[in-house]
């Protein structure tokens, strides 16, 4: 008999185990990979659960005649009965290893067309991986990172439930309104000309919420935002999106520190240590290069302009003269030829955005080996050694002058590199902790104007100096783990005088501000509390839980860094009667 009167499975292929030994079972599955040895079959069958293996009964000619036709990946559905294994037999890399099951109705539900890549191959390169993202899928990784994350969710909902939070969520058809990232833009047909915007977050949502006495709000919201992507970024993403009445930041911090701490347990077994250590932002820029750096690795960096008042080399005397700062990155305790510090000059500049990379080493007589030696002074590893704690002739400084900013965010991205190349990352532990203390305003040159570091609705801190607004800090905060900002958040501005104040600052004229914000504003008129938030990455949250080092094995559908699907091989052109419909005309595009 080749056929099944009923295709309903009894077990999953991964739950069987010698309790089931003797049972009559039927499954259904993928058949992984087929071996005939000598007359008798081997199926791996595979499903979500993981993987059996079945064996055709060599006296059924029937079964065996079916079973010759199957190729890998074709569905079938089985019964028969679980076998123990012989105990030379055990695969103990399997959970299912100590038992098979001999078949003896096979059906072939579909099969499967010669695959493009071998399911579950590592070397397939992502692009085709990503065309075929349903085959990608199938492959034992990503069920296990794709099924994370949904158990990763339902605990984030349970412990927001715990904590008299209510799930509300937040229109995706929203109001442009111009700050920050580029919005996606939805035009409306019925209303000629006019468009909305896919929420870059539901941020103005859910300060309303504060004023419609909600209290207590999160959600697991989508987000979009149409920006350039690097290597952990997509045009649309998901954040635990939360917000609270009467907020104060100790109350953010608690409420967030409980949830890692029940993640960290359910998902990692482990205590996390709490409360967490809180740094501000001006102690780990200056030290890190980073507001969102990886301490799992003592590489620091100094500040050494002092070491050349009166050089003559011209870009550091120039950057001087132009109030910038010299930074050194201290490599310690590595051999480094001269083509690896080339090496590294040339990925410093071609691929981390450094403008110039100058590295600087000693020999055990501490004489200076560096393109510019001759402009350093005989003394100079003396001199370095009084801000460098510990320097060593082993030591190498990779030293970058400029703006301040700049300059260390260059240092602050080799300096991850760095600890990647050599190994200096203790991949162990974790190092969870706050950056509090941002600046509320940052200054763009090109615009010569003042822009909110966060967004126009954070609240500055008590004695504010608004006639001096490079001082103001931000009641604002960031949670940041192991090189990865996890999330971040502030306290809002609630009051329609503040806000007044924040838009002068900002240059936002109150015309402009009625046109974007009115119906915030208006809020802010009518009994607004007190409130302030936090918003945490669930994709970067699930990718640290799941250790892997790309955004897009979290995502079960991600984006190209050309923000292309390629599996449906979209964005794509509308018709002309489409466009019509919304009034839209279309330009040439940009040669």
């Amino acid at each position: 008999m080749t056929t099944l009167e009923k295709l309903e499975r009894s077990s999953l292929c991964g739950q069987l185990s010698s309790k089931n030994v003797g049972s009559t079972q039927t499954l259904l599955g993928w058949a992984a990979t087929i071996r005939n040895h000598g007359g008798v079959i081997f199926i791996d069958l595979r499903d979500h659960t993981g993987i059996i293996q079945l064996v055709l009964d060599p006296s059924n000619k029937e079964l065996l005649a079916l079973g010759d036709q199957l190729r890998s990946e074709f569905v079938i559905g089985v019964t028969g009965t679980v076998n123990k294994r012989a105990d030379n037999a055990i695969n103990k890399n399997i959970p299912t290893g100590e038992v098979e099951v001999l078949v003896d109705n096979l059906v072939i539900l579909n099969k499967c067309a010669p695959l493009p890549f071998p399911i579950g191959d590592e070397n397939t390169a992502e692009e085709l991986r990503l065309t075929y993202r349903y085959l990608d899928l199938r492959n034992d990784k990503m069920q296990k990172n794709i099924r994370l994350r949904h158990e990763l969710i339902f605990a984030i909902r349970s412990y927001m439930d715990q904590n008299n939070f209510c799930e509300i969520e937040t229109p995706t058809l929203s109001k442009s309104t111009p700050e920050g990232a580029r919005d996606f833009i939805v035009p409306a047909r019925t209303n000629p000309g006019q468009f909305f915007a896919l929420p870059q977050s539901p941020q103005i949502y859910k300060q309303l919420l504060m004023a419609s006495g909600m209290d207590k709000y999160f959600q697991i919201a989508r987000c979009y935002r149409d920006e350039d992507l690097r290597a952990n970024r997509q045009p649309e993403f998901t954040q635990l999106d939360i917000e609270l009445a009467y907020a104060t930041e100790e109350k953010i911090y608690a409420l967030l520190e409980g949830l890692m701490a029940d993640l960290w347990k359910k998902f990692f077994n482990k205590t996390l240590p709490i409360p967490l250590t809180r740094y501000a932002f001006d102690e780990v820029f200056a030290k890190y290069g980073s507001d969102k750096p990886d301490m799992r690795f003592e590489t620091f960096v100094y500040d050494i302009s002092s070491l050349f008042v009166g050089t003559e080399l011209t870009f550091i005397k120039t950057a001087l003269a132009q109030k910038g700062h010299v930074g050194a990155l201290c490599l310690k305790n590595q051999e480094l030829s001269r083509s690896d510090l080339e090496y590294w000059v040339t990925k410093t500049t071609k691929e981390l955005g450094g403008k110039g990379l100058l590295y600087i080493k000693f020999d055990e007589n501490k004489v200076i080996q560096s393109p510019v030696s001759k402009f350093l002074p005989p003394n100079f590893f003396d001199q370095a050694a009084k801000i460098i704690p510990g320097l060593t002739t082993k030591d190498t400084l990779f030293v970058v002058a400029g703006n301040y900013e700049p300059s260390w965010n260059t240092l602050g991205k080799l300096r991850v590199e760095l600890g990647k190349h050599f190994n200096l990352i203790d991949t162990k532990n974790d190092a969870i902790f706050w950056v509090t203390d941002f600046p509320l305003l940052e200054w763009d040159e090109d615009e010569k104007r003042w822009n909110a570091r966060h967004h126009p609705f954070t609240s500055p801190q008590k004695g504010a100096d608004f006639s001096n607004p490079g001082t103001i800090l931000a009641r604002a905060y960031d949670m940041v783990c192991n090189g990865e900002e996890l999330g971040g958040g502030s306290i809002r501005i609630h009051t329609p005088e503040m806000q007044s104040v924040m838009f002068d600052l900002l240059g936002i004229s109150k015309e402009r501000a009625e046109n974007n914000f009115g119906f915030l504003l208006k809020a802010q008129q009518l009994g607004f509390p007190p409130h302030g938030g936090i918003a945490l990455g669930i994709d970067r949250l699930t990718m640290m839980f799941a250790v892997t080092d790309s955004i897009r094995d979290v995502i079960a559908f991600p984006k190209t860094q050309s923000m292309r699907c390629l599996m449906m091989d979209s964005p794509t052109t509308l018709e002309e009667k489409q466009l019509k419909e919304l009034y839209i005309k279309t330009l040439p595009a940009k040669p």
